[in-house]
């Protein structure tokens, strides 16, 4: 019982940790990156596709991101999917390809993306520590039923502890890294 509280625990945070990640990395940095696209769908015959799917993606220069459509036919669709994106990036189409131009940040664009960044690494905390209660509310009822000595609920609990500080001390150095990224 115990073992099954601690896996359920922890696969959470990680599912916690990863979704931060995704989320920190479609932040735009000034710099060119793919991840900027991912949310992107595409419209594709009648069912959405993701960006990915329907077109080769590839940062040639820091501030360019191209995309070759597997299909040439898609290449409306796709132009028309990113516009209708909010990624603030007008499209450059020219017939083949479709190149998308990064700006230049500027200090208080990147300030603001910091606190963007500090704010997502916060609610992630929060899940973390949501996570923790969790786990801790189930170890205490099987203290409680009498299933767990007080002494292994103390272990237990500090288990737990050391689950979430080690997966805290992750989204602390992920907002680390893209603070740092942000203001280079």
């Amino acid at each position: 019982m115990v073992n099954e509280i601690f896996k359920d625990v922890k696969e959470r945070m990680i599912k916690a940790v990863d979704h931060n990640r995704s989320e920190v990395a479609t932040i735009r940095t000034g710099r060119a990156s793919t991840n900027i696209l991912d949310p992107i769908k595409v419209d594709y015959y009648g069912s959405l596709q993701p960006l990915k799917t329907v077109a080769q993606i590839s940062v040639p220069e820091p501030q360019t991101i191209t995309i070759q459509p597997f299909d040439p036919n898609s290449l409306e669709l796709i132009e028309k999917a990113i516009v209708s994106s909010d990624i603030g990036i007008n499209p450059n189409n020219d017939g083949n390809i479709i190149r998308l131009i990064i700006p230049a940040l500027t200090e208080d664009r990147r300030k603001e993306l910091v606190k963007v960044v500090h704010k997502i690494v916060e609610d992630g905390r929060i899940s973390i520590r949501n996570i923790r209660r969790d786990g801790n509310d189930q170890l205490k009822k099987i203290n409680n039923s009498n299933e767990l000595s007080d002494d292994n609920l103390k272990r237990a609990l500090e288990d737990i502890q050391e689950m979430t500080n080690q997966h805290i001390e992750e989204l602390n150095e992920l907002q680390k890294n893209k603070e740092k990224e942000i203001m280079n």
